[in-house]
């Protein structure tokens, strides 16, 4: 698979997770831990059946450093995201995590060598200020020193799941079949994680079920498995910029499903977001 195959791929998981916010709104009032370890559970099954099929079960078997590298991006990033909103407020927090993409950035030579360019810098930049307009609806936000906790849980998450990003180029050989392996896992540990802090609540009416598999099967699931072929085998700087398209595209679905309503500042963040994903992207395109 060429670079810029693999970078479409990996692009089509910010396209899953863009349905991220509204199915996890259909799905009713579970809780985000019970939620994690129902959909990660739907998706490391679905996994496991495709796995299966394909002859590659052996795949699953790999160095405990790959496995604490997968288990410990995608659990790791989920609770400490999590624990943020628990110890700090949404938009703050939101804004923080949001720094995962540029991290990615940053992280790109680490991972392959390369230089990063200074499109690839300026489209990460007009894509944060993309989300800061998104988040923040246009409106102010401050930080103050009561949730330092949960700003640092936020800033964790973000630099857990840029690292385990960057370092899955490291280990670009595993075959993308481990990350069945990691979504099981995931599932098992949010489980525990709900059974520690949560009170259980499952979903009511056929609908809200249906949100669920949707998520285990989409977002929650082959989004990780093509997140793994892009961030192994594409253009990682250029992932990470366009992946400020997740909040804006997640947000239109919400607009268009009638839950969220239409408003400029959605419009100023489209702009700056598409605009800096095209920035990012250009070298794919029209050379370097």
């Amino acid at each position: 698979m060429s670079q810029r195959s693999a970078t479409l791929v990996g692009f089509g998981a910010v396209l899953l997770w863009a349905l991220l916010a509204l199915l996890t709104e259909l799905s009713g009032a579970v809780p985000p831990f019970q939620l994690a370890a129902m959909t990660f559970g739907v998706g490391g099954l679905a996994g496991l059946v495709v796995t299966t099929a394909r002859g590659g079960l052996g795949n699953l078997r790999q160095p405990w450093p790959v496995w604490a590298l997968g288990v410990g991006g995608l659990f790791g990033y989920h609770f400490l995201y999590f624990s943020a909103f628990r110890n700090a407020p949404a938009v703050e927090a939101s804004l923080i995590a949001y720094l995962w993409p540029l991290l990615i950035v940053l992280g790109a030579t680490l991972a392959t060598g390369d230089k990063v360019r200074t499109h690839h810098w300026l489209g990460a930049g007009l894509g944060f200020l993309g989300a800061i307009v998104l988040v923040t609806r246009g409106g102010g936000f401050g930080f103050e020193a009561r949730y330092a906790t949960g700003y640092g849980l936020a800033l964790a998450a973000a630099l857990v799941w840029s690292s385990y990003s960057v370092l899955s180029r490291k280990v670009a050989h595993i075959p993308t079949d481990a990350v069945t392996g990691f979504c099981l896992a995931t599932a098992i540990l949010a489980a525990i994680a709900h059974i520690a802090f949560e009170a259980t609540v499952w979903p009511e009416l056929v609908s809200e079920w249906l949100a669920v598999l949707g998520l285990g099967l989409g977002p929650v699931g082959l989004a990780f498995f093509i997140w793994d072929i892009g961030v192994k085998h594409g253009d990682i700087a250029v992932l990470g910029a366009a992946s400020y398209a997740a909040p804006l595209l997640s947000t239109l679905v919400l607009v268009a499903a009638g839950v969220a309503e239409p408003s400029w500042t959605i419009a100023l963040a489209c702009v700056l977001i598409t605009g800096g994903a095209l920035l990012a992207a250009k070298s794919m395109f029209v050379g370097r």
